[in-house]
Formats: C-alpha cells, sequence, structure tokens
C-alpha cells in the first residue's frame, strides 16, 4: 500500500502528528493508499518554507521561471499514461478521459502561463508634459490554493501555473478524497528545477489542513475551488487579513434547447455535457429546459441516448461513465432522486444504485438518471447534485425560457441551442451566468475570463485576469 506524503521545502515528509487518512478507491471500494491528516503544525512549516523561498523566487527572470514551467510541462507529459491511471483509480473516472482531458489540460495549463508570462504588459499615462504613470505588477507572496476532488491535476494546475509564473510561491492543499496526482507531481518538482519553498504541497482534510491555510497571517492570497457553503467559511476566516481571495463554486447549469435548434448535435451534445466524468463537473448541465414544440421527440431521443451510455469499469475503454468518487457522494446524489420521487417526479431513466459484478461490486456507482420537472420549484431544480442527474422541463415562450433558466442561486455556465441569431445574442444577454456557450459546450480558450455570478462564485480566472489576481498592481507617478 502505498504511503503518500507532504511536500514542503523540497523534501518528502510525514505529518508531524504521525496520523493518516485512508484512501478508498471508487472503482471498488477498497483502500489502496494512505495519505496525511496534517494539521496546523503541517501547514505553519509549508508556510514558513514559502515564505523563505519568496524572494528568490520573486527575483528570477521571468524567462527563468517560464522555463521551469515548461519543462515541468515535459515531465507530465512523458508520464501521462502514469498520471492517467492514477487519476483514474483515485477519482473513479474511466482512464481514457483523463487521458484525453484531464491531463494533457493540465499540462497545457503549465505551457500557457509560461508563456503568458513572457507577453504581459503593463500600462504607462502620461498625464502632462512633465508628469508621467507607469504602473508595476508584482507578486503578491505566498499563495494558499486549495483545490477539488473532480478533475483533480487540471484545477491544481490551473492554479499552480499562474502563482508560480508570476512569482508567488505557493502551498496547495489537494483534496483528501483524490490525492494522488498531485504526489505524482511532487515527484517532478525538484527535476524541473523548482527551488525548495517555491511550491508545497500539503495533505489532509478542510476542517484540519484547509482552514489552518485560510486562517495562517503569512497567506495574503486564497483561491479556492469548491462547494458554495464551504466558501462562505473560507471567505469569514480571510476577511480579517483582508486577504485577495477568488472562489470558483458551484452551479445548477440550463442548457436551452430552442425548437429551430439542430436537434441531432443538441441530444450528442447534452448528453455529454449532463453525463461526462459521472456528471461530476461544475461546468454540466443539470437542468434541460427544451421548448414545447420539440420536448417529445427531444425527451425521447435523450433518455434513448443515456440508456446508452456504457456505465462500467474505468479501466475498460468503451467505459464513458466510472464510479462516483466516494460512498458517501453516491448516498448524497441517490439521497436527491429519492426525495425527487418523493415529491412526484417522474423518473425517466436511472435512479437506483447500480452493483456491478466481480470486484467492482462495492464500487461507487450511479447510472444517467433523467427526471421530468414541470417548473423550478423542487428541490433537483435548486439544489447542485454533482452527480449524473438531469432534470427535462418544457417552456412555451422565451420570457419562460429566461425566467427558468435565471430561477436559481447560481450562475455560472448555461448552453444555449439555436439556428436564429438573433435568439441567441439576446438570450447571451439575459441569462446570469459567467459562461455562455452557443451551439457548444465545455469548449475552452485559456485567455478569456472564468468565473460565476451570484452563488457560484467571486472572481475571475483565465489569462491576463489569472496574471491579474496573482499580482498586485503599484502605480508609478514621476515628475520629470
Amino acid at each position: 500500500m502505498e504511503i503518500i506524503r507532504n511536500y514542503i521545502d523540497g523534501r518528502s515528509v510525514e505529518p508531524r502528528s504521525g496520523l493518516y487518512l485512508d484512501n478508498v478507491r471508487p472503482r471498488d471500494g477498497t483502500v489502496y493508499s494512505r495519505l496525511p491528516d496534517s494539521d496546523a503544525s503541517d501547514v505553519a512549516e509549508a508556510v514558513a518554507a514559502a515564505k523563505r523561498a519568496f524572494p528568490e523566487w520573486k527575483a528570477k527572470k521571468r524567462q527563468e521561471r517560464a522555463a521551469i514551467l515548461q519543462k515541468l510541462a515535459n515531465l507530465i507529459e512523458g508520464r501521462l499514461a502514469q498520471f492517467a491511471e492514477a487519476e483514474s483509480e483515485d477519482q473513479g473516472k474511466p482512464k481514457t478521459l483523463a487521458e484525453r482531458m484531464d491531463i494533457p489540460r493540465a499540462i497545457e495549463n503549465f505551457r500557457f502561463f509560461a508563456g503568458a508570462i513572457l507577453h504581459q504588459e503593463e500600462a504607462a499615462h502620461q498625464s502632462t508634459d512633465s508628469v508621467f504613470n507607469y504602473t508595476l505588477r508584482e507578486p503578491v507572496g505566498v499563495a494558499g490554493l486549495i483545490s477539488p476532488w473532480n478533475l483533480p491535476l487540471y484545477l491544481l494546475t490551473w492554479k499552480l501555473a499562474p502563482a508560480l509564473a508570476t512569482g508567488n510561491t505557493v502551498v496547495a492543499k489537494p483534496s483528501e478524497l483524490t490525492p494522488m496526482t498531485a504526489y505524482l507531481l511532487t515527484q517532478l518538482l525538484t527535476e524541473a528545477g523548482l527551488p525548495p519553498g517555491v511550491c508545497n504541497i500539503v495533505f489532509g482534510t478542510g476542517a484540519r489542513a484547509g482552514d489552518a491555510l485560510v486562517a495562517h497571517p503569512d497567506v495574503p492570497l486564497i483561491s479556492f475551488t469548491g462547494g458554495t457553503e464551504t466558501a462562505s467559511v473560507i471567505g469569514q476566516r480571510a476577511a480579517p487579513f483582508y486577504k485577495k481571495t477568488s472562489f470558483e463554486l458551484g452551479g445548477k447549469n440550463p442548457g436551452l434547447i430552442f425548437a429551430d435548434a439542430d436537434l441531432d448535435a443538441a441530444v450528442a451534445a447534452s448528453l455529454r455535457s449532463a453525463f461526462l466524468n459521472q456528471g461530476e463537473i461544475c461546468l454540466c448541465t443539470s437542468r434541460l429546459l427544451i421548448e414545447a414544440s420539440i420536448f417529445d421527440v427531444f425527451a425521447t431521443r435523450f433518455v434513448a441516448g443515456a440508456k446508452a451510455l456504457k456505465l462500467g469499469d474505468p479501466r475498460q475503454p468503451d467505459s464513458f461513465m466510472g464510479a462516483l468518487v466516494s460512498q458517501g457522494h453516491r448516498s448524497k446524489v441517490a439521497g436527491f432522486v429519492a426525495r425527487a420521487r418523493e415529491q412526484g417526479l417522474q423518473i425517466l431513466c436511472g435512479g437506483e444504485e447500480v452493483v456491478l459484478p466481480g470486484d467492482l461490486s462495492k464500487g461507487f456507482y450511479y447510472p444517467p438518471t433523467v427526471i421530468l420537472a414541470p417548473d423550478a420549484s423542487p428541490e433537483i431544480m435548486q439544489k447542485e447534485v454533482f452527480g449524473p442527474v438531469v432534470t427535462l422541463t418544457p417552456f412555451r415562450t422565451y420570457d419562460e425560457a429566461i425566467r427558468l433558466a435565471n430561477q436559481t442561486p447560481y450562475g455560472l455556465a448555461t448552453s444555449i441551442w439555436t439556428q436564429n441569431l438573433n435568439t441567441a445574442h439576446r438570450a447571451a444577454r439575459d441569462i446570469q451566468a459567467g459562461q455562455i456557450w452557443i451551439n457548444t459546450w465545455m469548449n475552452r480558450d485559456l485567455r478569456v475570463p472564468f468565473g460565476g455570478m451570484k452563488a457560484s462564485g467571486i472572481g475571475r480566472e483565465g489569462g491576463r485576469h489569472s496574471l491579474e489576481f496573482y499580482t498586485e498592481e503599484k502605480n508609478v507617478c514621476i515628475q520629470i
């Protein structure tokens, strides 16, 4: 059984308490590794190392930092199969998905921000003939990064890459449910050329390690991706220290299918957007709003497509869906569906836990589930399920579609399916969401702003927005 260790000051170290947590493999429910149950003393050690390393790392030329990040990307790429297998074992997703999405995106994150830092521009303003202003951007200091379990390496590197590129040092706390690829990453950091203390990774729970990181007075910046309720606690803990914070939170994302949509494309993309990665992506479509005149034909085709998706062993190349991340999370998802059934909603397919044969019988499997919801009032239409569950709701007018789309506390992402350019632009304007896709889904350009409205987050990441978040701007005014 592999023992995962913290990575602090360039060294692999045991937790000071000697306590470890079990790491459970979702596909078969077995404990297959152990990780540190780190506490405030481990976090303090990591922060101290990052603080010591900050002046030297900040002083490095951009080209030097970029070269190290490029080498790190190359090292991950050389071990892509190993990382993909580890991600699948740890998270439950199909290995083929990790190979084509998670690990390539982690590599791209490092390469993108390694390039972006070389092309960053600062502003200059000539106020009068004798007064000249220019601005500088400087790294903030020790960045505290807390990443989730659904896309473990993908989202950890989405924070690590810009934080390191801009000259910050880092203390990262990955999810305790999926530590393995972060642990593999620690084995490459020294080889890539990162000096000791620049990147520290501490494993453990949010209550012990995460809270200590957020509350540490020498960590002036917190980037968090996860649940809305947790973000509220983090905000309260960070506020007394006036920390910079960025929150990428939950979603209850609608997909609007208008009558003039390309039905083949809309059905195929909606199946993917609802059930990819077992529905465990914050950008997944969880509410499909369908114009009444095509509702029956769309629903029939969508339900048939959902039933045809292969739920199976994540190691098999033909499995579209693997296991949910944990027994606790599967119970949470099943609870949402059970309450929907109790409220009288019709379950069109799925809705029951699945037991696979043989050594997979204790895995955490749940099928693609489709629920008919007549309006926005049920719990299943308001709260984030974060699993393979989607609702179908008809609308009759454009105004009704927009009202239904906006009738949740969240505002992360939306997909709009129509061939009418006017409808597309109107809906993009009227829907309250940070990301609007028209006739596509999960089409990501790393240069564009990413983030949510309402309870879906605070701030934007991506491109210059990430570079700005991980730096402080300073204006210099000169009288000539």
